[in-house]
């Protein structure tokens, strides 16, 4: 006998929005016409991009601050023009980067308890673009490694830890790059394209893999991510202005399923949970977010339900799996952006039992990265460092990020682009042992110079009580 409903753990997947109390009210969110999703979520803070006269600005807010925020709260407000998309460094909570209309990059450290005052200052500022920067993606598994797109069609993929791009496609894309995702382990990319093509490329060795034409044939922005068996899921338009979600295999032939949806003219954003195959999509002024299911059999692509609200969602930022209540039987986190405020939704699957439900929470990506930047620019790759959620997940301690910038005058003349930018890795001849002598000399002298003024203005109080009580008798 044929089973007329698929078995499913994630049938009964329910959203439910949190009440009033716990929302982030009073935030003027940003009016950019940009399509990226405005806000970024960690397990301890979540930021979020407003609006900011005289250059661009977001706020980083510890996730217990919630209720009325302060007009006068400190912003992270270094950039000079308005800031199109932020993203968390996976392997330290304390270090978002940023992309903006000023052609730059910028990766920030946030204080341990957020800011008290507001931040001007980046660890680092990574300039190479031409025009503004809309995309920030960091590495999934290699540590301070990030890349950008920007407008100027060319992808930069940067070592934070020296300051420098290492990798410059620029000579892929013929038009705008709409998004980037990396793959699980960040050996390949995937981008969407203005001129309908959807991409998949080879960093290191700077060469498209698979190439699909079309798409989607719609006019209208598409996304395009990796999911963690290689396969992509795009979502874009028809020629009707249908809108369309897609499944490809690493080849990009033809797609494994293509289903089409409403006529609504938002980009659907996609937020992908590897753990459970679950695919999120949140509409650009919809106000609902309907999620499927990847399986291996047919349609591949399983509608679950619609989480629907009154009020439509401007942005959304999606917590990572090691943020969420085990407890709960939370498997997703959403925090929708409205007109003046960021209200979190969670998604919940309802079991009867208090106990760990293993099935729900496979190990998950951890905060630790399994290579250095270094290793991975020479050619190797690794899975994430996967950690159990059993017992809750437990911060460790954040290492601050330190940059260090390399000598210029010790580089030799370019040679050959490619062959430069594939070596770029070797450490630059610095002798860190020569500076810290130096910087110590330094300190010493103005320890020494502060004591020198400590012991005059001694003396010189003692004179000047002298004097008052000779005044006084």
């Amino acid at each position: 006998m044929r089973r007329v409903v698929r078995q499913s753990k994630f049938r009964h997947v329910f959203g439910q929005a949190v009440k009033n109390d716990q929302c982030y009210d009073d935030i003027r969110v940003s009016r950019v016409t940009w399509d990226s999703s405005f806000c970024a979520v960690n397990t301890k803070f979540v930021a979020i991009i407003i609006e900011a006269s005289g250059g661009g600005a977001f706020l980083v807010l510890p996730l217990h601050k919630t209720g009325r925020i302060d007009k006068s709260y400190p912003t992270v407000c270094g950039h000079t023009g308005p800031v199109l998309d932020i993203d968390w460094c996976p392997h330290n909570d304390h270090v978002i980067a940023s992309g903006s209309e000023d052609c730059t990059v910028m990766v920030w450290q946030i204080p341990e308890n957020g800011l008290t005052l507001s931040l001007t200052d980046p660890v680092v500022v990574l300039e190479g673009h031409s025009k503004r920067v809309g995309i920030v993606a960091w590495h999934p598994t290699a540590r301070n490694v990030l890349l950008s797109a920007g407008c100027d069609n060319a992808v930069i993929i940067w070592n934070v830890g020296t300051g420098e791009p290492l990798i410059n496609l620029d000579d892929m894309h013929q038009d705008m790059i709409y998004n980037v995702s990396w793959n699980r382990n960040g050996s390949l990319i995937c981008t969407a394209s203005k001129d309908k093509k959807v991409r998949v490329i080879d960093p290191r060795k700077q060469e498209i893999v698979a190439e699909k034409e079309k798409a989607h044939e719609g006019a209208r922005p598409m996304r395009a991510i990796f999911l963690s068996d290689g396969n992509v899921f795009t979502t874009g338009f028809s020629r009707m202005s249908e809108r369309q979600l897609a499944l490809w295999n690493p080849s990009m032939d033809e797609p494994i399923a293509l289903h089409e949806m409403d006529t609504s003219n938002g980009v659907l954003l996609p937020f992908y949970d590897p753990d459970t195959s679950i695919i999120y999509l949140c509409g650009k002024g919809d106000s609902s977010i309907r999620y499927f299911e990847i399986t291996d059999e047919s349609p591949y692509v399983h509608y679950l339900n619609t989480f629907s609200s009154k009020e439509p969602q401007r942005g959304m930022g999606f917590m990572p799996k090691r943020g969420l209540d085990v407890n709960k039987c939370e498997i997703a986190r959403f925090f929708k952006l409205h007109e003046r405020k960021c209200e979190p939704i969670i998604m919940t699957v309802p079991r009867k039992s208090d106990l760990f439900q293993d099935d729900l929470y496979p190990d998950t990506a951890g905060p630790e990265a399994a290579l250095e930047a270094e290793d991975w620019f020479e050619g190797k790759n690794a899975d994430p460092i996967l950690i159990s959620l059993k017992h809750g997940y437990i911060p460790g301690k954040n290492r601050d990020l330190k940059v260090v910038k390399k000598n210029i005058l010790d580089n030799k003349p370019a040679a050959n682009k490619k062959s430069d930018l594939i070596s770029a890795p070797k450490k630059a001849a610095d002798t860190p042992n020569t500076q810290n002598e130096a910087k110590l000399d330094e300190i010493l002298k103005e320890l020494k110079s502060l004591k020198d003024t400590i012991a005059y203005q001694d003396e010189r109080i003692a004179k000047l009580e002298q004097q008052m009580a000779k005044i006084a008798v």
